[in-house]
C-alpha cells in the first residue's frame, strides 16, 4: 500500500487510493496523528480515496491560533479546497469525532456522511471537572515532559487490556508526534466542545461507533449521539476501549465499509424511485 503525504501547504496530511473515487477524510483524536490510522486507510482504500490530516498544530501541520472547533473545522474544509474535494465522508476518533461534528455543523455542504468514533456531544457528561482535566495533562508539559515521553502510559490507560502488537506501537508513534505547543493548545480547546442543542442540525447520515470496554467516551455518550442525531445507526465493537480505529482496525473498517456501502444502495433505491415516479 502507497501512502503519499504532503507538507507543503500548512496543512499536511497523508493520502492513499484513487483520487478519482469518493473521498474519505479521517481526524484523529487528541493523542494522536495522521499515521495512527494507517491500517484503517489500508483496509478501505479499494473504494474510497482516504485523507488524514494533521490536526493544526499537530504533527507537521501549521498551528491555528487560537485553537477553536470554528477554526478546525474551517481549516478542514480548506484541506478539501486544497485537494478539489466538494464533500467527504468523515470519520472522527474521540476529539476527532467532535471536530468531525462541527465541521458537519459548520460546512453542512461538505459532508457526505459522518463516522464518530468513541467521542461525545459535550466535554465532561460524567461531571469531569474542566480544570482539573486541563491541570492533569497540562501539568506535565509544564514541567517539559513531552507528548512522546507520555505517550505508552497515555496509550495503554486508555485501550483495553490486551493492546499490544504493532497497531499498540503505531498508537504511541503516532502519540508522540505531536508537538508539546499543539497539545497544550489542544487541551485548551477540547472543554468548549459542546453540541447538544444543534445535533438535530445534522443532515449527514452518521455512523456512531463506541468500544464496549471505553471509560474515556463510555457507551452512553454514543447513545445519546445516536438518540439526537436524526439519521444514525449505533454500533458497539466488542473487546476494546477507547482507540477502536487502532485496537480493532479491520472491524472497524469494515463497520465503515459496510455503512458507506449501505448508502450508496439507498441512493440506488432513491433513484430507481425518481425513475419510477414514486
Amino acid at each position: 500500500m502507497t501512502f503519499v503525504d504532503d507538507e507543503s501547504k500548512g496543512l499536511a496530511w497523508r493520502q492513499t487510493g484513487d483520487p478519482a473515487n469518493p473521498a474519505v477524510l479521517f481526524l484523529h483524536g487528541l493523542g494522536g496523528s495522521r499515521t495512527a490510522w494507517d491500517t484503517v486507510l489500508s483496509e478501505l482504500s479499494d473504494r474510497w480515496f482516504c485523507v488524514a490530516w494533521d490536526l493544526p498544530g499537530y504533527g507537521r501541520s501549521e498551528p491555528i491560533e487560537p485553537l477553536s472547533f470554528a477554526a478546525i473545522a474551517d481549516a478542514a474544509a480548506r484541506l478539501l479546497d486544497l485537494l478539489t474535494i466538494d464533500r467527504v465522508v468523515v470519520v472522527g476518533l474521540s476529539f476527532g469525532g467532535q471536530q468531525a461534528q462541527h465541521l458537519a455543523l459548520g460546512h453542512p455542504d461538505r459532508v457526505e456522511a459522518l463516522i464518530l468514533a468513541d467521542t461525545s456531544a459535550v466535554f465532561g457528561a460524567d461531571g469531569t471537572d474542566v480544570e482539573e482535566w486541563k491541570r492533569l495533562r497540562l501539568d506535565p508539559l509544564d514541567r517539559g515532559v513531552t507528548p512522546a515521553m507520555m505517550a505508552e502510559a497515555v496509550i495503554d490507560a486508555i485501550t483495553a487490556a490486551g493492546f499490544d502488537g504493532s497497531e499498540r506501537e503505531r498508537a504511541i508513534e503516532a502519540f508522540g508526534r505531536i508537538p508539546s505547543a499543539g497539545l497544550r493548545a489542544a487541551v485548551e480547546c477540547l472543554p468548549t466542545h459542546d453540541t447538544r442543542d444543534r445535533l438535530a442540525d445534522i443532515v449527514a447520515p452518521t455512523l456512531v461507533i463506541v468500544g464496549e470496554l471505553d471509560t474515556e467516551t463510555p457507551r452512553a455518550y454514543s447513545e445519546f449521539l445516536a438518540d439526537s442525531i436524526p439519521d444514525t445507526r449505533l454500533m458497539v465493537l466488542p473487546g476494546v476501549g477507547h482507540l477502536t480505529p487502532s485496537e480493532a482496525p479491520k472491524a472497524f473498517a469494515a463497520a465503515v465499509r459496510d455503512f458507506l456501502q449501505s448508502l450508496d444502495g439507498s441512493a440506488d433505491a432513491r433513484r430507481r424511485d425518481q425513475w419510477n415516479g414514486r
